[in-house]
């Protein structure tokens, strides 16, 4: 067998879609993108973020990919929204997971800093919640950080989808609560963090506590 030698190659003008290279995708992703669809995660996002739009103007990144991208980031550990962004860019699985074909652009960190700032940290722990109860459902949670055993909820991440048996409070307007007994009328979200670090008891019973049912779209509210 010869050796090869890498030759510089000029780009061709024009390229048949036929030509174009087509990876083969990632399984995980795949699969992700199925729970995702069978659950109706783009319309529940969508729904959850219309207010925090105005009518008219250039349309921005659609939540569904938005938040696919932040998925993204925290599977393959970016902790930038650049790196984030140049990621989906030059993955050909990853803009398959997004829904872009390789002729269309996807979107560049500014347009993602903006959405950020655009959306309350109430609709990320929302969509958290979503995502979290829908892969426990369908059995897909693994390991220390979700788990849940017979007498407590452990995870800080399962805290934020749990709800009281007797009234139905979550784990926010239980916070909420503790605020309002320390005087705290308007609680902000510091606050909350603060009075949810500062708890002595870091464990709650599921006898009091449990994980709520999982609102597909199209589901009763």
């Amino acid at each position: 067998m010869a050796l090869g030698k890498r030759k510089p190659k000029q780009d061709e003008l024009f390229i048949p879609t036929a030509k174009l290279a087509a990876g083969p995708g990632h399984p995980f992703y795949a699969k992700l993108n199925a729970v995702l669809a069978d659950a109706g995660f783009d319309t529940f996002v969508e729904e959850l973020c219309a207010p925090y739009y105005k009518e008219g103007g250039r349309p921005g990144i659609p939540p569904g990919v938005y938040f696919r991208m932040l998925l993204i980031g925290y599977f393959e550990g970016l902790d930038s929204q650049r790196g984030i962004a140049w990621r989906c860019a030059d993955s050909l699985a990853l803009r398959t997971f997004l829904g872009f074909a390789i002729t269309e652009e996807t979107p560049v960190h500014v347009t993602m800093t903006m959405l950020r700032k655009r959306l309350p940290e109430s609709v990320y722990d929302k969509v958290f919640v979503f995502v979290l109860g829908m892969l426990e459902a369908k059995g897909l949670l693994r390991g220390k950080a979700v788990a849940i055993d017979a007498t407590t909820l452990e995870a800080n991440a399962a805290m934020k989808s749990i709800v009281r048996k007797d009234n139905g409070e979550d784990w926010k307007q239980y916070l909420q609560g503790l605020a309002k007994a320390e005087g705290i009328a308007s609680p902000t979200e510091e606050d909350l963090r603060r009075l949810d670090r500062a708890r002595t008891d870091k464990k709650v019973s599921n006898q009091q506590w449990q994980s709520p049912p999982i609102r597909t779209a199209g589901s009763p509210r």
